[in-house]
């Protein structure tokens, strides 16, 4: 404890460069790329496959949110599990679980049979992922954890752009095809990543100590920053991850008249956006702090689905407007994700599991993801689509304002967070 102090600095003040990331941060990197690899891999198939099964579109539509749902109410347990069984353990198994559903999922004879084995991919889903970031977090230099967070977003991001296209491939070839060769993938990297974290002398090490305990929950709550990133990360569920993807390409079908081309090609434009300011600007929270850098990304976030609104609106010229406000929150996600990560990780610091923090964090986003699509449908449905936007921009700058009103943080982890959890 009495080390902490020289640890702490301003954020943005000289100081000497941090150590690199080390080896066991880039095998996460390219775990990450494989899992959302596969995922995109599957994702133009899934629905297709459902409806195969002679379902309608919402019972086809509901296998596609089998997964989030079944990673919410199972994020609790993988946060506990995380931090008594440890790090690797359960980001394997994670893998491990998910290759297991993926591969009953091209075995399905049935359309219930394919909502239950894609729901248990959710299971592992949650295992890998908090696990994932909690090793992340804890093998990353202090002063790199933003590159880290940065880094690890965008190798799932570049896996899950690459992804389709060899997915849409494969569904010409069979229905079945893309769930095989995702199992294949996840299988091939748990043998890779295991036998390369197996090496480690870092990963799998235990402490003992009261500033080593895990920061649990209710200790991570009466942390104002805390609940703070809590706030954003359901303003980034619901407007990045969930109505982005599920009111767009319906916006584009109904209110533009468009072809669905144009909703490919707007999420394209986001997903570019965010991939190209994402790595261009991982690091740029370890050096100016987390908290301008937060607040310039839901700024652009509610900026660029605010102007969504914009399209619906008579005289305008709605394939430039989408297009642009595409670009801008996709600008913003970029900029929103690493910070707000690693804003988590300072809480957490290297030498504990974050496992239990990290899950609730997990869950305010998969809440805004699930919430989200169906609040901006039910308004567009029955109000119209440029209220349903309004709403989605209301909740990021709301957000916003939470976090404006945060004081700047050292980047250095209360560890007297831990010893006080009940």
């Amino acid at each position: 404890m009495g080390a902490a102090p020289q640890r702490d600095r301003t954020p943005g003040d000289p100081s000497p460069p941090a150590a690199a990331l080390p080896w066991e941060v880039w095998a996460l990197l390219a775990g990450s790329f494989l899992v959302a690899l596969g995922y995109g891999i599957v994702a133009p198939a899934l629905p297709v496959f459902a409806s195969s099964f002679g379902v309608g579109v919402t019972a086809a539509s509901a296998v596609v949110s089998a997964l989030p749902v079944m990673r919410l109410v199972f994020a609790p347990v993988s946060g506990r599990l995380v931090a008594r069984v440890g790090e690797r353990t359960m980001y394997l198994a994670g893998l491990l679980v998910v290759a297991a559903s993926t591969g009953a999922c091209a075995l399905a004879t049935s359309y219930v049979q394919l909502l239950i084995f894609r729901g248990l991919g959710g299971i592992g889903s949650t295992m890998f992922t908090v696990s994932a970031f909690s090793l992340l977090f804890r093998l990353a230099p202090e002063g790199r954890r933003g590159q880290a967070s940065g880094l690890f977003t965008g190798a799932f991001l570049l896996g899950g752009i690459t992804g389709p296209a060899f997915g849409g491939a494969l569904v010409a070839v069979d229905l079945r095809a893309p769930f095989v060769v995702y199992a294949l993938a996840l299988v091939v990297a748990t043998i890779v990543v295991g036998a390369l974290l197996a090496r480690s002398r870092q990963v799998g090490v235990r402490r003992d100590g009261p500033e080593e305990n895990p920061l649990t929950l209710g200790a991570a709550l009466r942390l104002p920053v805390y609940r703070a990133s809590l706030v954003s990360a359901l303003a980034t569920g619901w407007a990045v991850q969930g109505v982005r993807v599920a009111l767009v390409p319906l916006f584009v079908a109904v209110a533009m008249g468009r072809e669905p081309l144009w909703a490919g090609i707007a999420l394209t434009v986001f997903a570019v956006g965010d991939g190209l300011v994402l790595l261009a600007t991982s690091g740029l929270s370890d050096r100016r702090g987390r908290r301008p850098v937060i607040i310039a990304g839901l700024g652009l976030v509610t900026l660029g689905t605010a102007s969504l609104t914009l399209a619906t609106l008579p005289g305008v010229a709605v394939l430039v407007v989408l297009l642009g406000a595409s670009a801008i929150a996709g600008a913003g996600a970029g900029l929103l994700q690493p910070a707000q990560g690693a804003a988590v990780a300072d809480l957490v610091g290297s030498r504990r599991s974050g496992g239990p923090a990290l899950s609730g964090f997990q869950m305010a986003a998969d809440v805004g993801a699930i919430i989200g699509p169906v609040a901006a449908g039910a308004l567009a449905e029955n109000a119209s689509f440029g209220v349903a936007f309004g709403l989605s921009a209301a909740i990021a700058l709301a957000a916003l304002l939470v976090w404006v009103r945060m004081p700047e943080t050292s980047g250095s982890p209360p560890e007297s967070a831990g010893t006080r959890a009940p």
